[in-house]
C-alpha cells in the first residue's frame, strides 16, 4: 500500500518511456520493462502523455516529495530512454515538443551492469524506480525492478538516501540530504 503523508494518492503511477533506439537492445531496460507490461512505450514524442514529469538529468529542478501533487491527480512519469553519450542531443530533439515538466533526480548510485557504481548514471528502470520511491510508491518501485538481476541491488545500494529523500519536506531539504550522502 502507498505510504500516506496526508496527500491523496493514486494507487499506481502511469509510467511511460520515450524510446530513441540509441542503445544495445540486449541491454535496454526500457524494452524489458515494456515486454513485462510495466510501462507504455513510445517511439515518438507525439504519442507521449501531455501531463506529468519528464525525468531530465539536465533540468534545473530536482524531484522532491512536493511533486506528489501532480501525480496524485493522475499525471504520468516519463523517462527518455537514450544513450548517455547522446543525452544533450536527445534532450534537444524533444525540447519544445512536450509540455511535460522536467525534473532531475537527486544523486543516486547506479547498480546496472553498464554503469555500476557511477553517480547519477541510472538506467531507465533505475530512474523510474527511484522516482516512484521518492514520491511514496515503494511497492510499484520494487515491482518494476523485479525483472532485473540488479534491481534488488539498486534498492539496497540506495536505500538510505531514497528513504531520506522520500521523507524530505522540500527541495531545499533534498539538496541538504544529497550533500550529506554524496559530498561529505
Amino acid at each position: 500500500m502507498v505510504q500516506d503523508r496526508g496527500d491523496s494518492f493514486v494507487e499506481e503511477v502511469p509510467l511511460h518511456v520515450i524510446h530513441l533506439d540509441q542503445d544495445d537492445p540486449r541491454k535496454c531496460t526500457a524494452r524489458k520493462m515494456h515486454a513485462n507490461g510495466l510501462v507504455e512505450f513510445h517511439e515518438s514524442i507525439s504519442r507521449a502523455p501531455r501531463r506529468g514529469y519528464l525525468l531530465d538529468p539536465k533540468s534545473p529542478t530536482t524531484l522532491a516529495p512536493e511533486d506528489r501533487t501532480l501525480i496524485s491527480i493522475g499525471a504520468s512519469i516519463v523517462v527518455l530512454d537514450c544513450s548517455w553519450k547522446r543525452i544533450d542531443e536527445s534532450l534537444e530533439e524533444i525540447s519544445g515538443k512536450t509540455k511535460l515538466v522536467g525534473r532531475k533526480l537527486p544523486a543516486l548510485l547506479a547498480a546496472n551492469p553498464v554503469s555500476w557504481g557511477r553517480l547519477g548514471r541510472l538506467s531507465s528502470v533505475e530512474a523510474l524506480a527511484a522516482t516512484l520511491a521518492i514520491l511514496g510508491y515503494q511497492e510499484q518501485a520494487t515491482r518494476i525492478l523485479q525483472p532485473f538481476e540488479f534491481g534488488e541491488q539498486f534498492m539496497d545500494l540506495n536505500r538510505k538516501p531514497l528513504e531520506a529523500y522520500g521523507n524530505a519536506d522540500s527541495r531545499k531539504e533534498i539538496t541538504e540530504i544529497e550533500n550529506d550522502f554524496f559530498n561529505s
